[in-house]
């Protein structure tokens, strides 16, 4: 995998604005995403299936080939300002119709593309998936030059194994095209596998929502396009054993580190602001592990403890500081 470094993401609504034909929402749509391209992003996420939200007709109507005239236009975007889009809409591939998110590279190719796993049912017998569309497989993630990515469409949001299983392939971002705005689930799965969710809707609210489940930045009905740095080299922490790592590391690095805490729920983010800083470096130096490691360190000493026995010990990076204090 690529090193993880800082980009700018930035995402667009539709607005429930939309049009007859093809190419009026494909035009409205490629409008907004001019506006996002002037915030000079690293990526640009687009709602799903944008250009056919209004147009009735079965899946084999509605597709396009990949490259197509949509795919033609936005990466020849993607090509001149040097960024990723992506890019939903309904495709035809493999002989089959997908609900599909093409990504494009920085140099206006195809980089890859995730078909929807879980379309809805468009027939009250749940034979006939969004009118004749297939549903995709296990979800890829895809590495990109500033980090991991996955992608998640619209009812994906109601299949948690889905969005378990790009946690468990290393996601640190994950994009969320969809037709309605999503509300509070999107947060609950930020949370609990402390990656970004960055949702794309055809409604009013875009969100960028952090690894500690709250919403950063977002979109409304007035304001179509919102953009955050992000650096996707962070930590979430649990402050057991740590109380005293957000000061220290503030104390040394200043506005170098960011550091973001949700005491309600026990944890922090930190995410370094300087390139020259990593992780890997601020976990040796001041000694701390995220929650996913804390949780695993617990998850491997119950078995033993419930058959009676004692578990092996483990060398934490937090020695013997303190539980529940700073030094």
């Amino acid at each position: 995998m690529t090193r993880c470094r800082r980009a700018r993401i930035a995402t667009v609504c539709q607005n429930t604005q939309f049009y007859p034909t093809m190419e009026q929402n494909r035009a409205r749509v490629l409008g907004l995403l001019d506006m996002a391209l002037t915030q000079k992003p690293d990526l640009v996420c687009l709602p799903e299936t944008f250009t056919t939200v209004s147009l009735s007709g079965s899946a084999a109507d509605l597709v396009e080939p990949v490259s197509g005239p949509t795919t033609d236009l936005v990466a020849q975007r993607a090509r001149e300002h040097h960024c990723y889009i992506i890019c939903p809409i309904k495709t035809e591939h493999g002989g089959k119709y997908w609900n599909s998110a093409v990504i494009i590279d920085r140099q206006g190719h195809i980089l890859g593309i995730y078909d929807k796993a879980q379309p809805v049912t468009t027939s009250v017998d749940y034979t006939v998936m969004e009118n004749g569309l297939m549903p995709g497989g296990d979800p890829p993630v895809f590495d990109l030059d500033f980090g991991r990515i996955g992608i998640q469409i619209c009812f994906d949001a109601g299949f948690p194994e889905s969005w378990q299983r790009l946690a468990d392939q290393g996601a640190r971002l994950v994009f969320w095209p969809s037709a309605y705005n999503g509300g509070f689930p999107l947060q609950v799965y930020a949370y609990l596998h402390h990656f970004y969710v960055i949702s794309s809707v055809r409604t009013d609210s875009s969100r960028i929502i952090d690894p500690l489940g709250k919403i950063l930045v977002a979109t409304d009905q007035q304001l179509n396009v919102v953009s955050r740095d992000i650096n996707l080299d962070f930590c979430v922490c649990h402050y057991d054993f740590n109380y005293s790592i957000p000061d220290l590391i503030m104390q040394k690095y200043g506005d170098r580190v960011a550091i973001r805490s949700d005491r309600d729920s026990g944890h922090f983010l930190i995410e370094p602001l300087d390139d020259s800083i990593t992780i890997a470096q601020l976990q040796q130096e001041f000694g701390f592990e995220s929650t996913t490691q804390y949780h695993n360190r617990h998850r491997a000493a119950y078995p033993t403890l419930r058959e009676g026995g004692v578990p092996d010990a483990q060398n934490a990076l937090h020695g013997d500081r303190p539980q529940y204090a700073k030094w």
